[in-house]
């Protein structure tokens, strides 16, 4: 089926895409790889139990005589939202794959489906360490801040996998690698302000990372080590990306221009609840895919107006639904 597979890259590559297909054997090596280092302590024991542990390293109910697993690099953009609260109007960076996550996930799905049913085979959903699949496959390396690169796109991307029952006799399974580049680069690392990239090992240390802690629950405070001016977007961070060589000519693509009054920024800072809000308010929420986030706008949002400060409690009382 190499052929076969060959003819599905091609079909990609029309719309931008670039993808793998390697063998649905490969599935231990990438639960070995994440156990493996687990036992090793490479792993803050609280980020590994809420971010490595949900991982499904098997063939899905659904499509049980998997053969093969294809994993997708789409490019993405940042997106700009604009922020007005007290006369002073901020424009905030959603970095790439936080808008549209499910539906590209989902479009290149019914891509995969449709391509690949003329020939009698299907796909099905994952649930995997996606940047280890996608640079094993050899679809991506690695650059020094972990983040997944593509020529033609860099860390710009947003991956997708399913699993399909398309034989896969031959694969470019391979180690784990980061860009050549890499080696005698540290833009990154000295970008970082949460000293996040290690100098004394490859691996991330994400529990000192920026979006490990505004994806997390409200109930979680920002860290007193984390400086309220490192905080840069809405939800992650583009310190590490912005800084990078391999994006240099993909910064500026930043799409969006959904803007919030100060009533609705108010709202926002205070924690209202989606009940409590305008209907085109949440409608511009809903199309960036910030409804689930509402709980953590409080402390996400407020700390680029209050500067470590509640900038909430100083609301003024026009701040209502009405």
């Amino acid at each position: 089926m190499a052929g076969f597979a060959e003819g599905l890259y091609a079909q990609l590559e029309q719309r931008g895409f670039k993808g793998r297909v390697v063998s649905v054997q490969r599935l231990p090596d990438l639960q070995r790889d994440i156990s493996g280092r687990h036992a090793q302590g490479l792993f803050d024991e609280e980020f590994y139990r809420i971010r490595l542990t949900f991982f499904t390293f098997r063939p899905p109910d659904d499509l049980p005589a998997a053969a093969s697993l294809i994993v997708v690099a789409v490019p993405r953009p940042q997106t700009r939202v604009s922020f007005t609260w007290n006369g002073r109007t901020l424009p905030l960076i959603l970095p790439p794959t936080y808008v549209g996550y499910d539906q590209v996930r989902q479009q290149v799905g019914d891509l995969l489906a449709g391509w690949l049913a003329p020939a009698g085979y299907r796909v099905a959903s994952t649930s995997l360490p996606l940047k280890l699949l996608a640079n094993r496959s050899g679809l991506v390396e690695y650059g020094r801040n972990n983040v997944s690169y593509v020529p033609g796109m860099g860390s710009f991307l947003q991956l997708a996998a399913f699993h399909s029952d398309l034989p896969c006799a031959e694969d470019d399974w391979r180690e784990p690698r980061m860009m050549d580049r890499c080696q005698k680069c540290e833009a990154c690392l000295r970008i970082c302000p949460t000293q996040a990239i290690p100098s004394d090992r490859f691996l991330l240390r994400a529990e000192r990372c920026i979006v490990f802690h505004n994806e997390r629950p409200p109930e979680y405070p920002f860290p007193d080590w984390i400086d309220p001016a490192a905080h840069n977007c809405l939800v992650g961070c583009m310190h590490c990306q912005r800084a990078c060589p391999e994006n240099r000519t993909f910064l500026e693509w930043i799409e969006g221009d959904e803007e919030f009054s100060h009533e609705e920024t108010s709202l926002l800072l205070r924690g209202a609840l989606p009940d409590q809000l305008p209907a085109a308010t949440v409608q511009k929420l809903e199309r960036l895919d910030l409804l689930d986030s509402l709980n953590t706008m409080p402390r996400n949002l407020g700390v680029f107006f209050g500067a470590g400060k509640k900038p909430w409690d100083n609301a003024t009382s026009s701040t209502t639904a009405g």
